[in-house]
């Protein structure tokens, strides 16, 4: 099929891979401009963009695709199909009706529950047991159009991170097996029951609050795993928790109870295994905990 590809993270990479790994012609790949990024703000490009460079497929990164002109070149492709995935632009409607089998958008997600943003993070900040990803034929609303195929994905202990690469490589294999066979997979409106949404996660949410179970707590640090970092802070510096294990135990919510930075929770005890202090790399516990005492008593926010 004659196909543009338009998305922007890492998650996006492999669904770009596997179209033209099963010799879809990709005419062309939208992504979001260069970002500054790094100590030194250099502009950075997408990991989409970079891909797609190596892959010799020309590269568009419009601010806006709202412009006429922009609209205009779009349809000028003469496209079959658009594949979306987490491109993070608005598709206005002009956009959306161009290819002859219009856009589809690979979801991380088991539509209707986590429309939107963030549906990885919220899946394992909400303590789902299952999520997956749908191929869902894009409309105007935010993530509401039919879905053509989907696959299911256990959340288990895994991290934000590596659940968000285990949802790429099933959306890659998805999106090829539906192009092989469009017919194949009618649309099926999504249900009216279930809705949630995924709202875009801000920085400030990773803050731990120790007053949940340890149960959550565990939840969160794994759903801000890489980024932007599950955190409490002491003495003015912010300290990120990678990973967990729980415990037994009591103690004032945030107390830390013993020399091992056991940390007390509403229910229950967290012991962190991996911690990050501010410009440092990751680190097992008992090697921050040599530099940087954390003394039993001490409270935690």
């Amino acid at each position: 099929m004659r196909i543009a590809f338009m998305g922007t993270p890492d998650f996006a990479v492999p669904t770009l891979d596997a179209l033209v790994a099963a010799g879809h012609d990709v005419v062309a790949v939208y992504t979001q401009p260069p970002r500054p990024a790094g100590r030194g703000k250099a502009m950075m490009p997408s990991s989409v963009q970079k891909r797609a460079e190596s892959l010799g497929i020309a590269v568009r990164a419009p601010a806006s695709l709202r412009d006429a002109n922009e609209q205009a070149a779009f349809a000028a492709l003469d496209l079959d199909v658009a594949v979306v995935a987490a491109y993070g632009l608005i598709l206005p409607e002009p956009i959306l009706a161009a290819p002859r089998l219009g856009c589809l958008n690979v979801h991380a997600s088991l539509l209707p529950r986590w429309r939107g943003a963030a549906p990885v993070q919220r899946a394992i900040l909400a303590g789902d047991v299952e999520t997956g990803v749908a191929i869902m034929q894009m409309e105007r609303g935010l993530d509401t159009g039919a879905v053509r195929l989907e696959g299911r994905a256990r959340v288990d202990s895994k991290t934000a991170g590596a659940l968000t690469i285990e949802l790429a490589q099933i959306g890659a294999r998805l999106m090829v097996e539906f192009l092989a066979d469009p017919d194949a997979y009618p649309p099926v409106a999504q249900a009216k029951e279930g809705v949630t949404y995924a709202a875009k996660i801000e920085k400030g949410e990773a803050r731990i609050d120790f007053a949940q179970s340890a149960a959550r707590v565990e939840c969160h640090v794994r759903a801000f795993n890489p980024v932007p970092g599950a955190f409490f802070e002491l003495g003015g510096e912010r300290i990120q928790i990678l990973a967990v294990t729980i415990e037994d135990g009591v103690g004032a919510p945030g107390e830390v109870i013993d020399e091992r930075l056991g940390i007390a929770c509403g229910e229950g005890v967290v012991r962190p295994l991996l911690v990050k202090r501010a410009g440092r790399g990751t680190m097992p516990t008992p090697d921050l905990l040599r530099g940087f005492a954390i003394p039993k008593g001490t409270r935690l926010a």
